[in-house]
Protein backbone atom coordinates (compact mmCIF):
# COMPACT_ATOMS: atom_id res chain seq x y z
CA UNK A 1 0.00 0.00 0.00
CA UNK A 2 1.43 3.59 -1.19
CA UNK A 3 1.61 6.07 1.77
CA UNK A 4 1.58 9.78 1.28
CA UNK A 5 5.31 9.60 1.35
CA UNK A 6 5.55 7.43 -1.18
CA UNK A 7 3.92 9.79 -3.31
CA UNK A 8 5.41 12.73 -2.33
CA UNK A 9 8.99 11.10 -3.36
CA UNK A 10 7.52 9.69 -6.54
CA UNK A 11 6.61 13.20 -7.38
CA UNK A 12 10.10 14.55 -6.53
CA UNK A 13 11.15 11.96 -8.51
CA UNK A 14 10.00 13.65 -11.62
CA UNK A 15 11.31 16.98 -10.90
CA UNK A 16 13.09 19.46 -13.56
CA UNK A 17 16.05 19.57 -11.54
CA UNK A 18 18.73 16.77 -11.13
CA UNK A 19 19.41 17.73 -7.93
CA UNK A 20 15.93 17.40 -6.74
CA UNK A 21 15.99 14.27 -8.41
CA UNK A 22 19.51 12.82 -7.39
CA UNK A 23 18.43 13.75 -3.51
CA UNK A 24 14.77 11.35 -4.17
CA UNK A 25 17.29 8.63 -5.28
CA UNK A 26 19.38 8.38 -2.12
CA UNK A 27 16.33 8.80 -0.04
CA UNK A 28 16.43 5.78 2.20
CA UNK A 29 12.31 6.09 1.93
CA UNK A 30 12.40 5.98 -1.60
CA UNK A 31 10.22 2.53 -3.24
CA UNK A 32 11.76 0.17 -5.22
CA UNK A 33 10.17 0.76 -8.54
CA UNK A 34 10.84 4.88 -8.46
CA UNK A 35 14.21 3.96 -8.34
CA UNK A 36 14.14 1.60 -10.97
CA UNK A 37 12.79 5.20 -12.76
CA UNK A 38 15.59 7.05 -11.86
CA UNK A 39 18.31 4.02 -12.61
CA UNK A 40 16.74 5.45 -16.21
CA UNK A 41 17.43 9.29 -15.95
CA UNK A 42 19.63 11.25 -18.30
CA UNK A 43 21.69 12.19 -15.24
CA UNK A 44 25.00 10.65 -14.16
CA UNK A 45 24.60 11.63 -10.76
CA UNK A 46 20.65 10.64 -10.32
CA UNK A 47 21.45 7.33 -11.52
CA UNK A 48 24.61 7.07 -9.31
CA UNK A 49 22.39 8.06 -6.44
CA UNK A 50 20.14 5.24 -7.21
CA UNK A 51 23.22 2.60 -7.80
CA UNK A 52 23.99 3.73 -4.13
CA UNK A 53 20.46 3.19 -2.61
CA UNK A 54 20.33 -0.06 -0.78
CA UNK A 55 16.69 -0.49 -1.87
CA UNK A 56 17.43 -0.46 -5.21
CA UNK A 57 16.48 -4.10 -6.76
CA UNK A 58 19.63 -6.19 -7.86
CA UNK A 59 18.53 -6.53 -11.19
CA UNK A 60 18.53 -2.59 -11.65
CA UNK A 61 21.81 -2.76 -10.10
CA UNK A 62 23.24 -5.26 -12.83
CA UNK A 63 22.10 -2.54 -15.33
CA UNK A 64 23.89 0.17 -13.61
CA UNK A 65 27.08 -1.69 -13.09
CA UNK A 66 27.41 -1.82 -17.14
CA UNK A 67 26.95 2.28 -17.15
CA UNK A 68 29.12 4.40 -19.52
CA UNK A 69 29.98 6.47 -16.66
CA UNK A 70 32.64 5.33 -14.26
CA UNK A 71 30.81 7.21 -11.00
CA UNK A 72 27.54 5.49 -11.53
CA UNK A 73 29.50 1.65 -11.73
CA UNK A 74 31.46 2.94 -9.11
CA UNK A 75 27.90 3.01 -6.90
CA UNK A 76 26.78 -0.15 -8.06
CA UNK A 77 29.97 -1.77 -6.81
CA UNK A 78 29.79 -0.22 -3.44
CA UNK A 79 25.92 -1.02 -3.08
CA UNK A 80 25.96 -4.45 -1.04
CA UNK A 81 22.70 -5.70 -3.45
CA UNK A 82 25.25 -5.97 -6.19
CA UNK A 83 25.03 -10.08 -7.16
CA UNK A 84 28.41 -11.32 -7.20
CA UNK A 85 28.01 -11.66 -10.96
CA UNK A 86 28.30 -8.70 -11.34
CA UNK A 87 30.78 -7.49 -8.70
CA UNK A 88 33.19 -9.96 -10.73
CA UNK A 89 32.64 -8.30 -13.82
CA UNK A 90 33.39 -4.71 -11.76
CA UNK A 91 36.39 -6.29 -10.19
CA UNK A 92 37.73 -6.00 -14.34
CA UNK A 93 37.02 -2.29 -14.77
CA UNK A 94 39.20 -0.55 -16.38
CA UNK A 95 38.36 2.74 -14.03
CA UNK A 96 40.19 2.04 -10.78
CA UNK A 97 38.44 3.37 -8.34
CA UNK A 98 35.46 1.02 -9.68
CA UNK A 99 37.83 -2.07 -8.95
CA UNK A 100 38.52 -0.45 -5.45
CA UNK A 101 34.37 -0.08 -4.27
CA UNK A 102 34.38 -3.85 -5.97
CA UNK A 103 37.30 -4.99 -4.12
CA UNK A 104 35.67 -3.16 -0.68
CA UNK A 105 31.82 -4.36 -1.27
CA UNK A 106 31.44 -7.89 1.34
CA UNK A 107 30.04 -9.12 -1.74
CA UNK A 108 33.15 -9.78 -3.59
CA UNK A 109 33.59 -13.53 -3.67
CA UNK A 110 37.28 -14.98 -3.38
CA UNK A 111 38.50 -16.04 -6.88
CA UNK A 112 38.20 -19.61 -7.29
Amino acid sequence: MKTDVDFLINDLSKDGNWIVRSNAADNPNTPAETLVELSKDGNWIVRSSAASNPNTPAETLVELSKDDDGNVRSSAASNPNTPAESLAELAKDGNWIVRSCAASNPNTQKKQ
